[in-house]
């Protein structure tokens, strides 16, 4: 199987993306299912397919897991043959950063970089905008595609790229779970079996939240309140929203999201939905 291109430095990326058109597929590496089923569902939308592959350190707090972020850069590229990708980039932190991490322009990701995520990882989204940023100037593709499992970020980059004009369809793809239920995460490698058992309760009161839809808002939180609270978890919010993560409305599509700390990994999921009027 011939494998893709790899890409280090601008003047290699330019020179492997050539003129066609260009899906791209931004990751952090460590690839597992649902990042091969973005890959896969972005390979039909352009002539070439770019997958980066950067663990981007403005976008980690301090004593957040950035050095211990698994890297497993041989496996990746095995894994974007399989799904058809053209070119991978992989660049180095002077490329992404050529005036350092501190003196770099950032993104502000505005109001709704500030609740959910943002109230709990304040300086996340500025670097997960900026490194996105970044990355549309250098591959220029025509349309990204990102998870649906971070649904707050999905939400920003697509809100980021309308606001500021960049030029790029933002396309979400559906989370792929494991067989229990669990969405499918790089982090998941961190959790022994008995916590992906315990983890699993996430998704399970999200489908919860979702029988009860038909009686309204309320009773939505209420089911998913009722599976999720009585487990060992460490429960950062529970909360339902409109798609664009404001204020629900009874009668209307809606998403509900949740984020759990499940031993040393702190989880996140969500689903969509539709509610009833009661």
């Amino acid at each position: 199987m011939t494998g893709p291109i790899v890409a280090r430095t601008r003047a290699e990326l330019q020179a492997a993306r050539g003129t066609s058109t260009v899906a791209l597929v931004p990751t952090m590496g460590a690839l597992h299912d649902g990042h091969v089923q973005l890959l896969k569902h972005a390979r039909p939308l352009a002539e070439t397919l770019v997958a980066s592959i950067f663990v981007n350190p403005t976008q980690f707090a301090p004593g957040e897991d950035f050095e211990d972020y698994p890297r497993t850069f041989e496996a990746d590229l095995q894994r974007c043959a399989e799904a058809g990708v053209d070119v991978v980039f992989a660049p180095a932190v002077e490329t992404m950063y050529p005036s350092g991490l501190v003196d770099t322009i950032t993104v502000d990701p505005g109001p709704l970089g500030t609740i959910l995520e943002g109230a709990t990882r304040p300086t996340h989204f500025r670097g997960v905008l900026t490194v996105v940023s970044k990355l549309f100037g250098l591959v220029r593709p025509d349309v990204a595609v990102f998870g649906e499992k971070d649904y707050q970020q999905l939400t920003l980059i697509s809100q980021m790229s309308r606001e500021l004009a960049l030029g790029v369809e933002i396309v979400g793809c559906p989370t792929v779970r494991e067989a229990d239920g669990l969405a499918m995460s790089s982090r998941n490698r961190y959790l022994t079996n008995e916590q992906r058992s315990t983890a699993a309760v996430l998704s399970a009161g999200l489908r919860a939240g979702v029988a009860a839809a038909a009686d309204g808002p309320d009773a939505v939180l209420a089911a998913a309140h009722a599976v999720i609270d009585p487990a060992d978890v460490d429960l950062d919010y529970l909360v339902l929203t409109d798609p664009e993560l404001g204020p629900a409305v009874a009668g209307a599509e809606a998403r509900l999201l949740v984020a759990a700390r499940v031993g040393k990994p702190r989880l996140l999921d969500n689903i969509g939905l539709t509610l009833g009027k009661s």
